[in-house]
């Protein structure tokens, strides 16, 4: 025992081998360091570039924020709805507090999140049975950055980028909760239940792996769940989802409901563009395969390859459990269930968007939906890495007369290095044509900022403008310029926070703001002239501001 412990070591006392050895990570370990800090790298330059691009949304969550760091509320939900939750507001509220109300601001924990997605990813294919290459590649898979992926990761718009950290953190902890003793389990089993009691309240979108994951652990660890666990994990549910069941309960709200009404249940799609746009688009845009606002014919090979890998990996993870279904509870078996429980989430993920009206209708945009397909990936692409490993085992194989298995072990392995070779030329392609587009978007940036200037230098307060336009412009004044939304035609608009709208209703100096050429600015153009009541025009960076004629 004491010479195999010690076979290639030189015999010196222990200080001296400490001292003189110093302690290195693998070189595949290294390499997917490189690729984490790239892939966070290549995101926060994005953020300085304001890349991507941000919206009335997104400031609608940084108002959210900016209320809380200054004590004037503690919203729970999304402002203007009774669904998705506002996590993202209370984790930025520190930093609005400190650095005041900008994107970037907004932005820094989402790219955190990001940050941990990437290492929780790591350590879950580790986990998982994978080899330190093939964690290195599902880093360097994850760490690409197309325009739908980088926009469902960095975008704080709710409900997107905390669902894959807490996805994979919910994976990590079940295969936690499988191999180890009793004893040590129950912080785990707390830990579990409130993250996905979190992830009920914040978005729904990720309940798929929530029951998967939860079956596997039900059926493994029943007799534990019958006692002090089953106790714990259901307190910290509750905990987790506390704000939700709080809300809920004073105002007779269903958030399920909501969410329904919100995948556009008031609006049928026909069955055929729903599973166009989410058998065809979906997968692809998802994973990042696609081109900005758009998918090439080219880019959608994704959509015929994912559900093929899909039902390989199934079944391997399938063919692995009942191999060792009569044994003790072994890390393959335990790696194995957790797998199938990730693609099983995975394919309920699909399933659920697939009939949903928001995949005929919107399918571009409503792909963020499937942002959580990227929690699978370490159980996605192993049947991929587990054909590309015998590839440097095939002249050993023809050497000892197998000919047949030979080739067709090079035929699988070949086969593999395309897909993957695909997924990774397709990924960085996209990633490039974001860059590209990088330098029009902070333009874009840098115009509204002309506009916030112009309207402080006017010393206007008050404005009314298009949905798109007014919480991103009150949010980026710090609530020094109220806007009130109103449509094409004049009439009030959706507020998502009526005081605005009754704020600036009572200025009767209060100006309009629109883009130009838009349909808004044609209609207020109308109202130009010399005339008592009618508006003058200030024009900046291709904004038009009206101003009442005093």
């Amino acid at each position: 025992m004491i010479t195999g412990m010690t076979a290639g070591v030189r015999e010196e006392p222990r200080e001296t081998v400490r001292s003189r050895t110093p302690r290195r990570l693998p070189l595949p370990t290294l390499l997917a360091v490189l690729v984490g800090f790239a892939a966070v790298g290549y995101r926060l330059a994005l953020l300085f570039a304001d890349v991507p691009p941000t919206n009335s949304d997104e400031a609608t969550m940084g108002l959210a924020a900016l209320h809380i760091a200054r004590g004037d509320g503690f919203p729970v939900w999304f402002y203007g709805q009774a669904y998705m939750g506002t996590l993202e507001a209370y984790l930025a509220a520190p930093l609005i507090a400190l650095a005041g109300p900008s994107v970037l601001v907004l932005r820094l924990p989402t790219l955190a999140l990001y940050a941990l997605f990437l290492l929780l990813s790591w350590r879950l294919t580790r986990r998982l049975g994978g080899d330190r290459w093939y964690a290195l590649l599902v880093v360097a898979v994850l760490a690409l950055g197309a325009d739908r992926v980088v926009k469902n990761q960095l975008i704080a718009g709710g409900g997107y980028p905390e669902l894959n950290p807490a996805g994979a953190a919910l994976a990590l902890l079940t295969v936690g909760l499988c191999v180890t003793g009793a004893g040590a389990r129950l912080p785990r089993w707390a830990a579990w239940g409130l993250i996905a009691g979190v992830l009920l309240w914040v978005d729904p979108l990720i309940l798929p792996y929530v029951l998967t994951l939860g079956a596997l652990l039900v059926a493994w660890r029943w007799r534990e769940l019958a006692g002090r666990a089953g106790v714990v994990l259901a307190g910290a549910l509750l905990l987790g989802t506390a704000p939700m069941l709080v809300d809920s309960l004073r105002h007779g709200r269903n958030p399920v409901s909501a969410v329904l009404a919100a995948g556009g249940t008031g609006a049928a799609a026909d069955w055929a563009d729903r599973l166009h746009g989410g058998l065809v688009l979906g997968p692809p845009l998802a994973m990042g395969f696609c081109s900005p606002g758009r998918c090439a014919t080219w880019q959608l090979w994704w959509a015929l390859a994912f559900p093929v890998l899909l039902a390989l990996a199934a079944f391997t993870a399938w063919h692995t459990l009942r191999r060792t279904w009569g044994g003790p509870r072994s890390v393959e078996r335990v790696s194995a269930g957790v797998r199938l429980a990730l693609l099983g989430g995975a394919a309920g993920v699909l399933a659920a968007y697939a009939v949903s009206n928001a995949a005929g209708r919107t399918p571009i945009e409503s792909s963020r939906y499937l942002s959580c397909l990227a929690v699978a990936v370490p159980a996605l692409l192993w049947p991929l890495w587990q054909a590309v490993r015998p590839l440097a085992e095939v002249e050993s194989i023809k050497a000892a007369g197998e000919r047949a298995a030979g080739a067709r072990a090079r035929v699988a392995g070949v086969g593999a290095v395309a897909v993957l070779a695909g997924v990774l030329g397709t990924g960085a392609a996209t990633t490039v044509e974001v860059i590209r587009a990088a330098p029009a978007v902070h333009a874009e940036a840098d115009r509204h900022r002309s506009l916030v200037d112009t309207l402080g230098a006017l010393g206007v307060r008050h404005v009314r403008g298009g949905y798109w336009t007014c919480n991103r412009l009150t949010y980026a004044t710090g609530e020094n310029v109220l806007c009130a939304v109103v449509e094409d035609d004049l009439r009030p608009g959706f507020d998502r926070l009526p005081a605005y709208r009754r704020e600036v209703a009572a200025d009767p100096e209060a100006a309009w703001v629109a883009l130009a050429g838009s349909p808004l600015a044609a209609r207020l153009d109308a109202r130009l002239g010399p005339e008592p009541g009618a508006l003058d025009v200030v024009t900046v960076a291709g904004w038009r501001i009206y101003l009442p004629r005093r």
